[in-house]
């Protein structure tokens, strides 16, 4: 993609509302789900032999470094995109402005954790921290590298070519990090997977996007867009935090081991629902973007893309909190049994999680991420008195106060992105409810039958595990749909769904970097 013509102006062409914005909205969603889901599994297969390679305490060890690096890591990837995104107009000026401010506070940034190993090794009582804090730090500089060219390619919605440098970069890594696992690094191998993945990341934007950088100069835009980012970033960082201070409490309290089997368990619930709310939120926020100022037509986009979380995310979340203990034992093998244990307190929290995660759409798409901010401050108060409650019953009770967060925060949350626009909480209520109470009568009913088949929770190992999965889930899908055409009177969920799934995966036509222009 060439992004700016010989004047600077943005070439790229990108419907501005209507059915051609929808359907160019929904494919890049389909393409941007379909690699997410590709990349999903390399991350899977990542984890399983991962698992067997390096000890939990030496996870435990490079959790406890990451806790504090990925909140910079996340620096310009989780603010200027977005400004990009939501703005009007962007020139090539004005791009280039962006890109040396990125780079230039990450390189400052990494400078200043590297120095910071010191700090982390006295207060976790861990010597090993110094190096390693060193060693993650150069990920920081090097992500910062990729932030404009991959904006620019997201700008024209060409997501799909975004979509699959990020596969391939996952797949770099975590080719490189079992590569030196099995050389016997251990932690470290872990290490070298986090500098590859934005190595990898960078390489690919640059090459997909045909533009260089011209030198700094004054464009009235880019205070106001990096007023943007600021919030956009301030609320990923408070969000980061008040996600993460269950790890530095874990690892804290109850030492690496711990944290170890903690963190896993945390990256298998939040892997599946991070990644479709990643991939959803990019093209979300860009369609959304440029029907903000027709409410109806606003509504009914988020409305039901809401309706489509909620469906996937609580039939995921009861299936998962049903097989969640034999789905880790059969991945992560022999040795992680209390990961198992912990993930099964987790998973209840995935479909709401899903849903809670569309508040910051709203807040994005109107141009408010300055409220968008200003909640996550609310937010982590409330995550970090839960953590701290839960900390008495060990990592286990930390788990359940992550759901009691989710599901205390979501309604006022939703409440608060929607006041400025008034979008009230009842549509989204209605659109949510049915799929909650279904999947939690599939739930009840498969706990029941397991119960009264002693033989499936009789049979051991992996075979057992394998076996259980299997009938479990068949059982709770079949049960969940029942449920949904049920309670909606009607196959129409069933069919919207379908119907969606369809046009997701018609991506013939979606654009590519090489016919952008």
């Amino acid at each position: 993609m060439k992004p700016f013509d010989a004047n600077g102006v943005f070439m790229p062409f990108v419907p501005e509302g209507g059915d051609a914005l929808r359907r160019v909205a929904v494919k890049s969603a389909g393409v941007t789900v379909l690699w997410g889901a590709v990349g999903l599994a390399v991350q899977m297969i990542g984890t399983v032999v991962l698992a067997r390679l390096v000890a939990p305490r030496e996870y435990g060890l490079v959790t406890m470094v990451t806790t504090f690096s990925l909140v910079l890591v996340g620096f310009g990837g989780s603010g200027v995109p977005d400004a990009v995104a939501q703005c009007k107009q962007i020139c090539h000026q004005l791009a280039s402005n962006l890109f040396w401010v990125t780079t230039g506070i990450g390189l400052l940034l990494t400078a200043l954790f590297a120095g910071t190993g010191t700090l982390l090794a006295l207060f976790y009582g861990e010597t090993a921290l110094v190096s390693l804090t060193v060693g993650l730090s150069v990920a920081i500089f090097l992500t910062s590298i990729a932030v404009m060219p991959l904006a620019l390619l997201r700008r024209a919605m060409l997501f799909s070519t975004v979509a699959r440098i990020e596969f391939l970069s996952k797949a770099v890594a975590v080719a490189v990090s079992i590569s030196f696992a099995l050389a016997g690094w251990g932690r470290w191998a872990l290490v070298m997977g986090a500098v590859a993945l934005p190595i990898a990341s960078a390489t690919g934007a640059w090459s997909q996007c045909r533009w260089l950088p011209g030198r700094p100069r004054h464009v009235g835009e880019t205070g106001p867009l990096l007023k943007v980012a600021t919030h956009t970033y301030g609320r990923f960082a408070v969000k980061y935090f008040a996600s993460n201070t269950d790890n530095l409490l874990v690892g804290w309290r109850f030492g690496a081991a711990a944290l170890g089997f903690y963190k896993r368990a945390y990256d298998l619930f939040a892997l599946s629902a991070s990644q479709l709310v990643f991939a959803t939120s990019l093209v979300a926020v860009s369609a959304l973007s440029r029907v903000r100022d027709d409410r109806a037509q606003f509504q009914r986009y988020l409305l039901g893309a809401i309706a489509v979380l909620a469906f996937l995310g609580m039939g995921i979340a009861g299936d998962l909190t049903l097989v969640g203990k034999d789905l880790i034992r059969l991945l992560l093998g022999p040795g992680w049994e209390p990961a198992g244990q912990i993930f099964t307190f987790f998973a209840p929290g995935i479909g709401i999680m899903l849903v809670y995660g569309t508040h910051g759409w709203i807040h994005l798409s109107i141009g408010r991420a300055d409220r968008w901010f200003l909640w996550g401050l609310v937010e982590w108060v409330v995550s970090v008195l839960l953590f701290i409650a839960g900390l008495h019953w060990g990592p286990r009770g930390v788990a359940v106060a992550w759901d009691l967060s989710l599901w205390i925060l979501v309604v006022p949350a939703m409440w608060y992105a929607g006041k400025p626009i008034g979008l009230g909480i009842s549509p989204v209520i209605a659109e949510v409810w049915r799929y909650i109470v279904a999947s939690l009568l599939a739930g009840v009913t498969c706990s029941l039958l397991l119960a009264r088949y002693a033989f499936l929770s009789g049979m051991t190992g992996a075979n057992g595990a394998a076996v259980r999965i299997v009938a479990v889930s068949v059982s709770f899908v079949l049960l969940y749909l029942l449920g949904i055409v049920a309670l909606h009177r009607s196959f129409a969920p069933l069919r919207s769904a379908v119907n969606l799934f369809r046009e997701m995966v018609s991506i013939s036509k979606q654009p590519s970097a090489a016919n952008a222009c």
